[in-house]
């Protein structure tokens, strides 16, 4: 299957980006390059983008897309979370602009075989990096209830997250739990049938909740911000793209707290803890898709993006 996705936001997060002629740049979740060939045409011969996927057919297709640019493009199999490592390790000192797009991409859903969607009948996979030992059939067949009831309840925000999890234990007791589709039979049993009237699929925030501890994607990413400040020169930005409250949330906090350090008491008249801003955020409230988006693309309903820029010097 080609790799097809659409990249989301994509004007608003070239806007987002300032890029400048000859900078350097990252993109940590290239996918197909849908962004990446943008950020490749306006950085010009001089300039470095550095493209990163922690799955290999989105370092294949983004390799085929951006064949045009030659040196320009460095692609790098990994997780983003060791972007700071990659940097250092291609001798760069610092970086004009980082763009995270968080989330499963288009085409892994729409890949079968990768166990992503509660649709097509597939293994219990979910792993965006094939080379992770863990995958969702471990989870589901072999984790303690608890732990699934804990994954459920925090990753997915699922109200029927217990039964789901006494379902799920109960099912795995007669014969371990292969495929896609029987997981979504157990999930409807579990919820009651008037729950399942409105809303989304009542299986999408447990495919979400195991999608997102199988690949560890909120526990990486708070390191993954305060590296990927840590690497921008002064002025450079910060763009990341999130699909779900949680993520949000921790962006949210993150920018936060590294535009607004200082740990002193309110009442203290003047700063003496020593803490200073390392950015300033751009976007106040998060960018999403407008209405023409919207209706070319279902997938940006959820989308939202947040910008931060650097300060001081390094």
């Amino acid at each position: 299957m080609d790799f097809v996705h659409i990249p989301v936001l994509l004007d608003e997060s070239i806007n987002g980006l300032n890029i400048k002629k000859s900078g350097i740049y990252i993109d940590g979740t290239i996918g197909g390059a849908g962004h990446s060939k943008e950020i490749a045409k306006l950085i010009g011969s001089e300039g470095l983008l550095i493209g990163i996927d922690q799955d290999i057919n989105a370092i294949n297709a983004a390799r085929e897309n951006l064949k045009e640019y030659g040196k320009r493009i460095k692609l790098i199999n990994d997780n983003f979370k060791n972007m700071k490592a990659i940097v250092n390790g291609l001798g760069i000192n610092g970086v004009d602009g980082i763009l995270l797009d968080l989330g499963v991409s288009s085409h892994q859903l729409d890949e079968e075989e990768r166990g992503f969607s509660y649709m097509k009948d597939a293994e219990l996979d979910m792993r965006m990096d094939r080379r992770n030992p863990l995958t969702a059939e471990i989870i589901v067949n072999e984790w303690p209830e608890q732990d699934i009831f804990n994954i459920i309840r925090d990753y997915g925000e699922e109200r029927w997250a217990k039964r789901i999890a006494e379902f799920i234990g109960n099912e795995r007791a007669k014969a371990r739990i292969t495929s896609t589709l029987k997981l979504v039979e157990i999930i409807k049993k579990a919820i009651p049938a008037s729950a399942r009237r409105e809303g989304p699929h009542p299986a999408k925030r447990t495919f979400q909740a195991l999608r997102i501890a199988v690949n560890d994607e909120l526990g990486i990413l708070e390191k993954t911000i305060n590296d990927g400040v840590d690497l921008l020169k002064p002025d450079g930005r910060l763009c990341i793209i999130t699909f779900h409250s949680l993520e949000d949330r921790i962006v949210k906090t993150m920018f936060n707290k590294l535009e607004k350090p200082c740990t002193c008491p309110p009442r203290m008249p003047q700063c003496i803890c020593g803490q200073v801003p390392l950015i300033k955020a751009i976007t106040r409230k998060p960018i999403v898709a407008g209405v023409k988006e919207l209706d070319e693309n279902s997938r940006s309903r959820s989308a939202k993006l947040r910008v931060a820029e650097r300060l001081g010097s390094k």
